[in-house]
């Protein structure tokens, strides 16, 4: 049995794929976000570009994970079965900056006075990772790619605002909006993939897989 492995906490990404028929297992990496993009920020000269830094988090969440299954003494899964896995990152890039999760409420409350109006870049790393022990390109072969989808936000009131960060919603989601939850109403239209937004596209997920041989089809429950 073919199975897919997502290394992520977020329950917007497990709904998205069970939403396209795919039940994934799931296992959640402790990556140090802040050291790896320093990391790679010192070997490659200088701050990386968004676009970048939203794939090197996820392989090494990825990365981290496979470590870890490979470390597991109660493995994950049956003996028959075949792996895949993913890690994802997200951040929205605004005036050239990169965000993340925000801080604390006031630093949800600031990018949200900074944001309103106006339009973003959200960012989605995917890495994959083919850990079936007869791929042809031999188990731990990796491909990635990231999504790309501009967020046009609606021009909020202060009163909106606190109202929104007043849910606690904003502090658990890069760029702190979300467009399938709390935040929709605040978010006018999207330029892009919709589910790359929410935080792993499936159109590219499965170019990725097809990358490896995988039709999308072959992991659906």
């Amino acid at each position: 049995m073919l199975r897919l492995v997502l290394a992520s906490r977020s329950p917007a990404r497990l709904a998205t794929l069970r939403a396209a028929g795919v039940e994934p297992l799931v296992r959640v990496s402790g990556v140090d976000e802040d050291a790896v993009l320093r990391d790679a920020a010192s070997q490659g000269g200088g701050l990386l570009d968004p676009v970048d830094a939203v794939l090197v988090l996820a392989r090494a969440k990825a990365e981290e994970v496979v470590r870890a299954l490979a470390a597991d003494a109660a493995p994950v899964v049956g003996a028959d079965d075949a792996l895949l896995l993913v890690g994802c990152d997200s951040m929205l890039e605004l005036d050239g900056e990169v965000l993340g999760k925000p801080a604390d409420a006031d630093d949800a409350r600031a990018r949200w006075h900074a944001m309103r109006g106006r339009a973003g870049v959200l960012h989605t790393g995917h890495w994959l990772v083919d850990l079936r022990s007869g791929a042809a390109a031999g188990p731990g072969a990796a491909v990635g790619g990231t999504s790309s989808t501009t967020v046009h936000f609606a021009d909020l009131s202060d009163e909106e605002i606190d109202a929104y960060v007043a849910t606690g919603e904003p502090l658990h989601v890069a760029g702190a909006f979300t467009v399938d939850g709390l935040g929709g109403p605040y978010v006018e239209r999207i330029e892009g993939d919709h589910h790359g937004v929410v935080g792993i596209s499936l159109p590219l997920l499965r170019s990725l897989l097809r990358e490896t041989g995988v039709a999308w089809h072959e992991l659906r429950s």
